[in-house]
């Protein structure tokens, strides 16, 4: 496909996802009916799409309209791009520009973010929120963790450079690597496939390297999802790993990727949870508003409402509860979110302590993406 072919398929993807379709599954169905695109295609395409969602306000104001085509008019004249050669209607690229489609790069004003987020992330991220928020107009760093229980992070770097894919060293913890090239190669390479590595954002893995680990505990990832954080802690320590989801189906990559990893872990329903406990550590990673992650899931930020934002703190509050019950006398629980929102971080942790005076907090950390990673928040309490 030549780059306006690309181009126009990306604003028919846009306009369907501004119709309501989630921007994952529109790109997927793009790609099953349009079997002519090569991978280098798709990538492209994916970029543009992207690229768009994490500035839409910014690409609406300078395209002039929030619609598909003047979302990529509007990125493309940010990027610097020369729109006559894309827009000239020639081939299977998009039809030349009007006069009034023209873009206007002095219209950009306010912030790429939905209405309801702003007073939550200013509250959360304080003075840092104009910054922070110019971050989240970025793409994120590929980055991966060493699997200690195989490997450290020397051995793996010369792993994944047999697989053309260079790293190297993150600061935020000792299992982190940053991916510098070859990204798009990783799930192929060896290093990967042999459980040498997996994708974690560097944020998530010091929040692990920073839990009171240690052998022979029993530990449960309360919301495992695919498992990530379960993973982590295992490659740490030996002792009994549990995971556990509400909604089961999100833990079915799991099995495949402990095993992967040389990782034994067992997945629990809550109908059975009881009869595992209690534990020494229960790790809580709960459902959040994904702020810290919007540079990934860029998607995310515009499908969520006040009202969805609401339902999320309430549901917060009642997982933080229900996970400290099953907590043995002396244990540890980690309450964690891939927010930067004050209400679903400090809050939450000030009204489960008010409510329970049993507990106490031990430490809680906030990452932001000015230290080159998500934001992430994490608070370890013991009773």
């Amino acid at each position: 496909m030549k780059p306006a072919a690309r181009v126009q398929a990306a604003i028919e993807i846009l306009d369907e996802i501004l119709e309501g379709a989630p921007a994952e599954r529109a790109l997927t169905a793009w790609a099953r009916r349009s079997r002519f695109a090569g991978s280098k295609d798709r990538a492209a395409i994916r970029d543009h799409v992207y690229d768009v969602l994490r500035r839409r306000n910014s690409c609406a104001q300078v395209g002039g309209s929030l619609t598909g085509r003047g979302l990529m008019v509007g990125l493309l004249a940010l990027q610097d791009h020369d729109l006559g050669t894309v827009f000239a209607g020639d081939g299977y690229g998009p039809a030349v520009l009007s006069e009034a489609e023209m873009p206007r790069l002095d219209a950009v004003s306010g912030y790429d973010l939905p209405d309801w987020a702003l007073p939550e992330l200013r509250a959360g991220l304080g003075a840092d929120f104009d910054a922070v928020e110019a971050l989240l107009k970025e793409r994120a760093p590929v980055v991966l963790r060493c699997n200690l229980g195989k490997t450290d992070r020397a051995q793996a770097i010369v792993a994944l450079a047999e697989s053309n894919i260079q790293a190297e060293p993150h600061p935020a913890s000792d299992t982190a690597l940053t991916v510098t090239s070859g990204a798009r190669q990783i799930a192929q390479s060896e290093a990967y496939k042999s459980g040498l590595v997996e994708l974690q954002d560097s944020s998530s893995q010091a929040a692990i390297q920073g839990l009171p680990l240690r052998d022979g505990m029993r530990v449960l990832d309360y919301c495992a999802g695919g498992g990530g954080k379960l993973l982590a802690m295992a490659a740490r320590i030996k002792g009994t790993f549990v995971a556990h989801d509400a909604i089961p189906r999100r833990m079915q990559d799991l099995p495949v990727r402990a095993k992967r990893a040389g990782i034994r872990a067992t997945c629990v329903s809550t109908e059975t949870l009881d009869q595992h406990g209690p534990f020494d550590l229960v790790f809580a990673d709960v459902p959040c508003s994904g702020s810290g992650s919007w540079r990934r899931d860029p998607d995310g930020k515009w499908r969520m409402t006040q009202p969805d934002f609401q339902e999320l703190l309430a549901l917060q509050a009642s997982i933080l509860r229900d996970a400290a019950q099953l907590v043995g006398d002396g244990g540890t629980l980690v309450y964690a979110t891939c927010s930067m929102c004050r209400s679903e971080n400090k809050e939450q942790v000030q009204g489960f302590l008010s409510a329970h005076p049993d507990w106490h907090l031990v430490q809680e950390t906030q990452w932001t993406p000015l230290d080159d990673c998500d934001g992430f928040f994490a608070a370890v309490l013991q009773k």
